[in-house]
């Protein structure tokens, strides 16, 4: 059936690309995690994930459980790691479907323990990678509760420790400082590790787009060779084709893998729409809820078939522009639920039917996620993940 004219494209050969160029410039010892969780940024995990798998990828991150039963029914071969930790309950799918899981709280260990337990399964199969906190307050567990967490791994137990992680939380801060502090307390956690003699862990599971592109995949590298392990990078946003915005106030001048990164990486969304009418309007006339708009002049105005619901942000109204016939036009009036209009005044002979681009790129104009995002005052990562789900994916 012929459907509403809201969709997103998605150019899995550009995903692909992304992988294979970020793949090419860490080191042969570390591996790439590729994250797909929250249906792939919002991409679509059904078509990211596959497309992780053709480019190499061994590993995908998920944020739940539920992501990583879908995705290991699309991807049967990978390692799949579920970010986000298990809630109870959840445990035996975990050890159904293969997964391996990041843990931090000693329920997590029980409830994957006795699954494992409830199955036969062998000791030291079932994989866990140990989140450490080294700074952010976030998920993970701290310095004091790291003994007892170790002492549950042992030669007659399920489990197994698989990985050790944390989470860099400030790398697009590139002058490093805080980066090199995380990374000095994971040091020492990781001393901690070692020091348990049973333990050998062969994947220290730390870096994301930032820390990768800022250059910190080589003492992330250096510090996993230092402990015997492996380092295991978990890029995202520039997997999707976006290379992340360091902070003016902490980078002197633009890393050089970042620089390389601008050339090399390809978006691979693309959010359009079409023009469902077009009328023109005397000065005085009011355009949308509340009169948030009032004509100054005789306009023309195009109705478009994309709104709030749609994940097209209430803030842009009357802030932002969208691509139609390869010019900008601007939003006019409060963007409403299911639909938002454009002043075409000053493009000729738009047209019902007519394509618009809300986020991508149309003659020789581009709309970014953070063009968005600079504008509604989020993030690129909220941007992508807000398109709603009535919004079709469709694979180009």
């Amino acid at each position: 059936m012929p459907t509403r004219p809201c969709w997103v494209e998605i150019r899995t050969r550009a995903f692909e690309d992304n992988y294979r160029f970020l793949a090419s410039v860490v080191s042969p010892d570390a591996e790439l995690l590729a994250i797909v969780k929250a249906d792939a940024y919002g991409h679509s995990l059904a078509l990211c994930a596959p497309a992780a798998a053709r480019a190499g990828a061994r590993w995908l991150g998920v944020t739940s459980v539920e992501e990583g039963v879908a995705a290991r029914a699309l991807c049967p071969e990978a390692h799949i790691l579920v970010i986000g930790g298990i809630f109870p309950g959840q445990g035996i799918d975990v050890v159904h479907h293969h997964l391996t899981t990041v843990a931090w709280e000693p329920y997590q260990l029980d409830e994957l323990e006795a699954a494992a337990r409830a199955v036969g399964a062998e000791s030291t199969s079932l994989p866990v990678h140990l989140e450490i906190d080294t700074g952010m307050s976030r998920q993970g567990a701290d310095t004091s509760s790291l003994p007892s967490l170790l002492a549950r791994f042992t030669p007659t137990s399920p489990l197994k420790l698989d990985g050790v992680m944390t989470h860099l939380f400030a790398a697009d801060e590139a002058d490093g400082a805080i980066t090199q502090d995380q990374l000095m307390r994971l040091s020492a956690s990781l001393d901690q590790v070692r020091a348990a003699a049973s333990l050998h862990v062969e994947w220290l599971n730390v870096g994301n787009s930032a820390a990768l592109l800022a250059g910190e995949a080589v003492p992330i590298a250096a510090l996993a060779a230092r402990h015997a392990m492996k380092a295991l990078l978990r890029p995202g946003l520039a997997l999707f084709g976006l290379a992340p915005q360091y902070d003016p106030g902490f980078v002197p001048e633009e890393p050089a893998l970042l620089t390389t990164a601008h050339r090399h990486l390809q978006p691979v969304l693309s959010w359009k729409s079409k023009v469902v009418s077009v009328r023109s309007v005397s000065a005085g006339a009011v355009v949308g809820y509340n009169g948030a708009f009032v004509a100054t002049e005789p306009m023309r105005l195009a109705l478009v078939a994309a709104g709030y619901a749609d994940g097209l942000d209430r803030r842009l109204g009357n802030r932002f522009s969208l691509l139609v016939r390869g010019q900008r036009a601007p939003l006019v009036g409060r963007i409403s639920m299911d639909q938002s209009v454009l002043d075409v005044t000053e493009i000729p002979a738009v047209a019902p039917g007519d394509e618009v681009v809300i986020l991508g790129k149309q003659g020789d104009q581009t709309i970014s996620a953070f063009d968005h995002a600079a504008t509604s005052g989020t993030i690129p990562w909220e941007v992508f993940t807000r398109i709603g789900n009535r919004v079709a994916r469709v694979k180009v």
